[in-house]
């Protein structure tokens, strides 16, 4: 592989994933769970960030109280699981990764989706050969990706930062980026809408073939 190539850390949920009608019906599940109104795409979009709580808290005025987080979010993921074997690729995904990989250009995979339930479904969609290293979550839920990348990129054995683009949906995926020295380049296909996603102050973009010729760019 060219030295001046990009490796991509590719986003799951919300990126190669395109999971988010999944999310918001799991969504409005858990907070059925105590009380709350359900929340339009739209309005997701606006209010979304990581943690997760604090998410919550734009909703609520206030951060949920222990028991309440305990609730929602296993309510959350014991519908969103439910819900995710429906849900497919983004547009181009496998397209993309089977022609970075043939090219010999690397990438791999760090999500937040917890890694024991990250690993199957990649593996059903046939397509974890073409990365280096697939990393889920291994952890609490509440927390944030910053590092969680550190340790990704610690494991990729010798990939400089400055060679490296993260391909997400979220302000998390560019703040996680900038904390180990990287690039970023976000996707409007997940939980952000565009306007929020330009708060990060990089580069944003409607489709996933657009993310890659940006990440391209961005290191060469």
């Amino acid at each position: 592989m060219g030295k001046h190539a990009a490796h991509i850390v590719w986003d799951w949920n919300g990126t190669l994933f395109h999971d988010i009608d999944a999310v918001i019906e799991a969504t409005n599940a858990s907070f059925a769970e105590i009380g709350l109104a359900p929340i339009t795409l739209e309005r997701y979009r606006d209010l979304y960030c990581v943690p997760i709580p604090l998410f919550y808290q734009r909703l609520m005025g206030r951060l949920p109280t222990d028991s309440e987080w305990l609730v929602m979010d296993e309510a959350f993921h014991r519908h969103y699981w439910a819900l995710a074997g429906g849900s497919g690729l983004a547009l181009d995904a496998k397209r993309l990764l089977a022609e970075r990989q043939s090219a010999g250009l690397t990438q791999s995979l760090c999500s937040l989706a917890p890694h024991e339930n990250l690993i199957p479904i990649v593996r059903t969609h046939d397509i974890e050969h073409h990365f280096i290293r697939v990393d889920g979550r291994i952890g609490p839920s509440h927390t944030g990706k910053a590092e969680h990348m550190v340790r990704h990129l610690a494991a990729l054995d010798g990939v400089p930062a400055h060679r490296i683009v993260v391909i997400g949906d979220a302000l998390d995926d560019a703040v996680a980026a900038a904390h180990v020295g990287a690039r970023a380049v976000l996707y409007t296909g997940g939980s952000h809408s565009r306007g929020s996603l330009a708060a990060a102050g990089v580069p944003v973009v409607d489709s996933l073939a657009e993310a890659v010729e940006t990440a391209e760019r961005l290191v060469g």
